[in-house]
């Protein structure tokens, strides 16, 4: 369980799947990352994709989380009854943002989610509705100057168990180009902030990386995980690199080198 797990301490690298593709989700489960979440929002993948990718992903060591399109209960409660071990939600910016993510992710007395886990209950157990608001993981997204400023208040929400970090949003929002590896000082700043007093309250901090070395300097920072890049940065990269070794090789070659 992930909140075991961040509870003593230990870090975590969590791999992105942006491709609508049951195939690519397994090889990027089986590549070693310690937790996988499967984007609704930015990602090209819908609901029953989604589903799909879930029961692959599942049958590997890593926990898999979705990060839902938007803070709206049909589609939270949905990726949560398919079985998923946690969500991370996009623009939470307000307290009210917040408890509404609650009142979707979480059952009664804490939260308004309907009951219905058809899937999460052959994954999870016949126990899972009781054992719900402990283990699943719900993560409200801090990617804008106001959330920035409401952050405390974020973080006070009864079940809301951390935060995570969307550096360009953050960075577009506090007036910086958009990038997943920022170098801007203020923005690197409030991304310090944000981890700091997350962890000053006791909550989860994850980040969003565009770099295995901004991996690791957030979680010197004090974060939890850091996500690296996405499937599909990953695979564009690595065929760009391949690409362009075929032609400075063709190059040289042609030269008589």
């Amino acid at each position: 369980m992930l909140k075991a797990r961040f509870a003593t301490g230990e870090k975590a690298i969590n791999g992105w799947c942006a491709i609508p593709s049951a195939v690519v989700a397994e090889i990027v489960g089986r590549a070693g990352f310690d937790m996988v979440t499967v984007d609704l929002q930015h990602g090209l993948i819908d609901y029953p994709m989604a589903l799909s990718m879930c029961q692959v992903l599942q049958g590997l060591p890593a926990p898999v989380l979705a990060r839902v399109p938007w803070n709206e209960p049909g589609i939270i409660a949905k990726v949560l009854d398919a079985g998923f071990s946690g969500l991370i939600c996009p623009m939470v910016n307000t307290e009210a943002d917040a408890r509404a993510l609650v009142q979707a992710a979480r059952y009664a007395p804490l939260g308004g989610r309907s009951f219905g886990p058809t899937r999460a209950n052959m994954v999870h157990g016949a126990g899972y509705v009781k054992s719900a608001n402990d283990t699943v993981l719900v993560l409200a997204m801090v990617e804008t100057r106001q959330a920035l400023d409401n952050l405390d208040a974020i973080l006070g929400v009864q079940g809301i168990d951390g935060v995570y970090v969307g550096p360009s949003d953050l960075g577009l929002s506090l007036g910086y180009e958009p990038t997943l590896d920022p170098s801007a000082p203020e923005v690197l700043a409030a991304i310090a902030e944000i981890g700091a007093r997350a962890k000053a309250r006791g909550k989860v901090a994850g980040c969003h990386c565009g770099s295995v070395d901004m991996v690791r300097r957030v979680q010197g920072l004090g974060f939890d995980f850091g996500s690296l890049l996405t499937d599909v940065r990953i695979f564009a990269n690595a065929l760009a690199t391949q690409v362009a070794g075929y032609q400075n090789t063709t190059a040289q070659t042609s030269k008589g080198y």
